[in-house]
């Protein structure tokens, strides 16, 4: 059976979740794919086992009728949770959101959120549904990948200073839209999110490794100001850098 995730009617989201129960144990295969739908509360509705395993679950099945902030880490889950009221309440689409998510047991995992909402033929919203896709190995087969894996090395060298998208496709010789697309191919990332990326790992190990102001943090993770950094921070990990170093204690 077809079921169609835009044209859904109140009474077809069951007949979705039914729909889709052939196919889960393919799904649950995808060990670096968290794939779920949940329903207009925000609850788990179906999920595979990737993402019950990862919130420290046995079987998908304890997670039905649950939202993210009881199933994730205490200062994760409720953020998670509001994400999905935003995207229920707006409709709109969440697409590749780079997160970093911790998962039970404080394990850090990179990845790209997709979130789609889910509506009937009237157009109300019934639910949503989700992907959070790993961060894969870059695609060193790819012809451009010597140019990128220079633009990479770059960006990490440089990060603590602005870093342009001029120098970036100087370095590569390559244009703006030839730049965004090979890494895009390569790395699964803009090169904007791959300079955020560098600077928040970084920001993160300082975080937890030592015990230096939030602010000097910031300044050595190339960010202007507290504020700018916080901001970006909580964009990625969904918390303050204050909440996460105490998350981590």
């Amino acid at each position: 059976m077809y079921v169609s995730l835009n044209s859904l009617t109140p009474c077809d989201l069951p007949s979705l979740l039914r729909s889709l129960q052939p196919i889960a144990p393919l799904l649950d295969t995808l060990t670096d794919v968290v794939f779920f739908i949940k329903d207009d509360q925000a609850r788990y509705a179906f999920v595979n086992q990737t993402l019950a395993r990862r919130c420290g679950f046995k079987h998908r099945h304890e997670l039905l009728g649950r939202t993210a902030e009881s199933v994730f880490p205490e200062r994760f889950g409720p953020l998670y949770t509001e994400q999905d009221r935003r995207v229920l309440a707006s409709g709109r689409e969440l697409a590749d959101q780079l997160e970093l998510h911790l998962y039970f047991g404080n394990q850090p995992v990179w990845c790209l959120t997709h979130k789609l909402a889910l509506r009937d033929e009237q157009g109300r919203i019934v639910g949503l549904a989700g992907i959070s896709r790993d961060l894969q190995l870059p695609q060193s087969s790819h012809p451009a990948f010597p140019k990128l894996a220079a633009v990479d090395a770059h960006i990490r060298q440089h990060f603590a200073r602005p870093v342009s998208l001029a120098e970036l496709t100087a370095l590569a010789g390559l244009s703006v839209a030839q730049l965004e697309r090979h890494c895009k191919r390569i790395f699964q990332l803009t090169p904007r999110q791959m300079i955020h990326k560098a600077r928040l790992e970084e920001a993160s190990r300082l975080l937890l490794e030592h015990e230096l102001p939030i602010t000097d943090i910031a300044l050595r993770c190339g960010y202007t100001d507290h504020s700018a950094f916080s901001r970006q921070f909580r964009a990625l990990t969904g918390l303050s850098p204050s909440q996460y170093r105490e998350s981590h204690r």
